[in-house]
């Protein structure tokens, strides 16, 4: 197919497809003889698993190092580099879990503190309560 047909079956920009094949993730291209590009059916799969990927959270150099060229299997990088990733989730689970409890924290101070006076006069205290996790 050619990059229009693989752009609408993808939902991706023929500039996304073209940059994704610079960079090596896409190798299922061929030429024709006027020049154009054309994919194997296989390159919509690559597509589809690079969003998915992508959404997981993975960035582009960890997709091609886990890429495996036609034929090779890297199962068991793949299975390392799949928890790798669940363990960065979980870390930065943690550390929203940690920053929603502050802020719901700062909530209730500003709601606690007298509506008559300024903020300005507690704004520093509030501020303040606020600690930065390491």
């Amino acid at each position: 197919m050619n990059i229009g047909e693989l752009a609408k079956q993808s939902g991706l920009a023929a500039s996304r497809i073209r940059f994704y094949e610079s960079e090596g993730l896409i190798s299922q291209v061929g030429r024709q003889a006027n020049g154009y590009r054309r994919y194997a059916p296989e390159a919509l799969q690559t597509l589809q698993l690079i969003q998915s990927a992508q959404q997981a959270g993975f960035t582009l150099q960890e997709l091609k190092a886990l890429m495996p060229a036609p034929g090779e299997h890297k199962r068991e990088e793949l299975i390392e580099a799949l928890e790798r990733k669940i363990a960065q989730i979980e870390v930065m689970q943690a550390q929203l879990a940690h920053s929603k409890a502050q802020l719901l924290g700062v909530i209730e101070a500003v709601r606690a503190h007298p509506e008559d006076v300024p903020c300005s006069m507690g704004q520093k205290q509030v501020l303040a309560s606020i600690k930065i996790n390491p």
